[in-house]
């Protein structure tokens, strides 16, 4: 009986220990696409959560930002950005996770650190776009997008130049990594 009983306690320890920070598609560590917004206090209850919330339709600001929920570890170290999916409601699900920890990380090893060959071994990129500062690749199978700094591809930021697969060196680092959750 005591050993039936380690192996089932040493495999929900195993399960939660590898949840806090798996990345799939619609899912980021505990967050799901069905968790609400008013969860997201209990979620990352020994963590700290900055809320920047925007004034939502009767604000002033025309070109208003989307409300931001900074998650921070006790030592401050910054875990994720949640944007939800409607402004100034808490029963709202998430629109986006945005990843600065390298802790979270996709079954292929995926993660704010890997490079570029790494994303493109491991990873089908469906498309690439520029914007003004980046190149943008987007993951279908992840639902993610991962920015790379024009800087890091050899072009000059701010300009409107298109860039492809092939035009991305191998050692690029990620910007920024955001897994979406539409």
């Amino acid at each position: 009986m005591k050993p039936l009983v380690i192996a089932i306690i040493s495999i929900l320890f195993i399960q939660c220990g590898k949840s806090k920070f798996d990345v799939a598609k619609g899912k980021v560590g505990s967050l799901t696409t069905k968790t609400t917004m008013q969860e997201i206090d209990g979620i990352f209850k020994n963590d700290s959560v900055v809320k920047i919330l925007s004034e939502g339709i009767k604000g002033d600001n025309l070109f208003q930002e989307d409300d931001k929920y900074k998650i921070y570890e006790k030592g401050g170290k910054h875990l994720l950005t949640i944007i939800p999916q409607e402004q100034l409601d808490s029963v709202s699900t998430i629109k986006s996770v945005e990843i600065f920890d390298d802790r979270y990380k996709t079954k292929s090893g995926l993660n704010i650190n890997s490079t570029f060959q790494e994303i493109n071994a491991n990873n089908t990129i469906n498309k690439v776009e520029s914007t003004l500062s980046s190149a943008t690749l987007f993951i279908d199978d992840l639902n993610a997008t991962i920015a790379i700094d024009k800087e890091d591809l050899g072009l000059k930021a701010f300009s409107t130049q298109k860039v492809t697969k092939e035009q991305i060196p191998d050692l690029a680092k990620i910007k920024s990594l955001t897994i979406w959750f539409n």
